[in-house]
């Protein structure tokens, strides 16, 4: 368990992550609505050595960052109503990309993602943390 205290530490909790992520590796990022999925994201993309702007891809469904040390492929399954629709923007096609994919609210559709897909729960503590659980399973 990892308590993120600031947007700046889930930021960097991002960026230290990074480094130990390899091409296939899929990131599930779980938590209710502002629990720091994107911060985290930003590190993270941030850590692979990319300059781009990361924002939520709520309305786009995945954005790509292509100049960092691997792709990045970052998902958001909030808005999807069913697996089908996942499936329909190529979910398949993405997983045999030789890079790494984080899936904001992941847990909306576990069964899509692969064995071996590295669970992040996040939680908004009373004082303003966030408690950060790593599985490799989805808790829901």
């Amino acid at each position: 368990m990892t308590i993120l205290r600031t947007s700046d530490e889930a930021h960097q909790w991002g960026r230290e992550l990074a480094p130990t992520l390899a091409a296939g590796d899929v990131i599930a990022l779980c938590g209710q609505l502002g629990a720091g999925k994107t911060q985290i994201t930003r590190g993270i993309v941030e850590g692979m050595g990319s300059n781009a702007a990361v924002t939520s891809p709520t309305f786009t469904l995945v954005h790509e960052y292509l100049d960092g040390r691997l792709p990045v492929f970052h998902f958001d399954f909030y808005r999807m109503e069913t697996a089908a629709e996942v499936i329909g923007i190529g979910w398949d096609e993405f997983l045999t990309e030789p890079g790494v994919i984080i899936v904001e609210w992941a847990d909306m559709f576990p069964d899509l993602l692969p064995s071996g897909t590295r669970w992040f729960h996040l939680e908004a503590k009373a004082d303003g943390s966030r408690e950060v659980v790593e599985s490799h399973e989805s808790l829901t």
